[in-house]
């Protein structure tokens, strides 16, 4: 009976995987770092793009949403940002007050007065949905971004300090020249337009000259 070779119960070992030309993939010892320290080597010799702020100030986007400021001439408290808020941290107080009229014999009226405008920029999530929802133009983003305060309750802004930030707010930009011209202009322009037109006067035509001699 013969017996059986030793390779017949022996597993083979793995070959190692073939390069793409064919032949086996051999690893150096140290290469990854060797990697690594190139890397390394190659940004010490850029230059830094750390802004050192404070003594550098940052290059904002135009559109920031640093903190929210206050035109409180357009305010007409109608609590629209209040409501819309999603994380209510929005607080108005007011009160209403008779108007005399306006003509002889005329209804007195009875308008709103702000008392209190505050905004808890500890809740606030800067979503902006009280600048677009408010129907007067009262509520503006500032670039400004340094009021971090060592006390929570030092981030509720009253109306004089919202007040104070909408003098940072950057003018609107300038419209494109290749834009459009609104409705709403051009309708007035036209009107201005006729208007001028009719409140013209006509030029005076030329006589009618009589023929000399009389008449025949």
């Amino acid at each position: 009976m013969s017996r059986p070779s030793p390779d017949h119960h022996t597993q083979a070992a793995p070959e190692a995987p073939a390069a793409p030309s064919g032949r086996p993939r051999l690893s150096i010892p140290g290469s990854g770092l060797a990697k690594g320290l190139a890397v390394t080597l190659r940004t010490m010799t850029r230059k830094t793009v750390t802004q050192q702020y404070p003594d550098a100030q940052p290059e904002l986007p135009p559109r920031t949403r640093g903190v929210i400021g206050l035109f409180e001439e357009n305010c007409t408290v109608c609590m629209l940002c209040a409501r819309e808020c999603p994380d209510w941290c929005i607080y108005i107080d007011s009160h209403k007050e008779t108007v005399p009229p306006a003509a002889p014999g005329g209804r007195e009226r009875s308008r709103n007065v702000l008392d209190r405008f505050a905004i808890d920029f500890s809740l606030c999530m800067y979503c902006g949905i009280c600048i677009e929802v408010c129907p007067f133009d009262a509520l503006f983003w500032s670039p400004e971004f340094e009021y971090a305060e060592t006390d929570i309750h030092e981030l509720t802004h009253e109306r004089d300090k919202l007040r104070e930030w909408m003098w940072t707010v950057p003018a609107p930009p300038a419209l494109d020249p290749a834009a459009e011209e609104p409705k709403e202009i051009a309708a007035a322009r036209k009107t201005a337009e006729k208007l001028a037109a009719a409140a013209r006067p006509e030029p005076a035509g030329p006589r009618p000259t009589e023929p000399e001699g009389g008449d025949a």
